[in-house]
């Protein structure tokens, strides 16, 4: 496996031409496009992987997709390198490590929020500014359900984990009231 610091290394180089130029979300959706065919279509990450094809059969089929599908010059520039430098197999993580490049350099934190039911806009909203004050930062929110919390929330930013969820208040309940008895 190849160390998460080559991840980051990509990732920290794209961002730092994405962000010069004003061009994140661009570059974002240009890789969130390729990310989508290279999800549905798994075949030619292994092509592109593979020694028993050609450089230049690779590079034909990334210049096909790129007319079929064209990106930003920052984009095409980084796929190309991907390619070059025998790393394109990575693609989806240096994407994770290029998202969260972009949103520290920029005061975004993301938070994974999972509640019972599906939360409403302002029960979002009064949550977003809440963790933003508690952060510091701007908070993007990333949602799902998980029916057995029963109610309440559980958020994670990071590593760390809020946990305002009903299930786990229960428990804690049970828990003191096994040592008082």
């Amino acid at each position: 496996m190849i160390p998460s610091a080559i991840f980051a290394r990509y990732a920290r180089a794209l961002a730092d031409v994405a962000l010069a130029n004003g061009e994140d979300a661009v570059v974002l959706r240009d890789l969130d496009t390729y990310g989508e065919i290279f999800r549905q279509v798994p075949a030619l990450l292994e092509a592109f992987d593979s020694p028993a094809v050609q450089r230049e059969a690779k590079e034909r089929v990334l210049s096909s997709l790129l007319m079929r599908y064209p990106v930003s010059p920052a984009a095409r520039n980084f796929l190309r390198i991907l390619l070059d430098h025998h790393r394109i197999r990575y693609f989806a993580e240096v994407c994770d490590y290029f998202v969260k490049t972009v949103n520290e350099r920029k005061g975004i934190v993301a938070a994974r929020v999972t509640s019972a039911t599906a939360m409403g806009e302002a029960e979002l909203s009064i949550l977003r500014a809440r963790l933003s004050s508690a952060t510091g930062k701007q908070v993007t929110l990333s949602l799902s359900t998980d029916p057995d919390l029963l109610a309440g929330v559980v958020v994670q930013i990071g590593s760390t984990v809020y946990d305002g969820s009903i299930r786990t208040q229960l428990e804690e309940m049970r828990r003191r009231l096994a040592r008082e008895g």
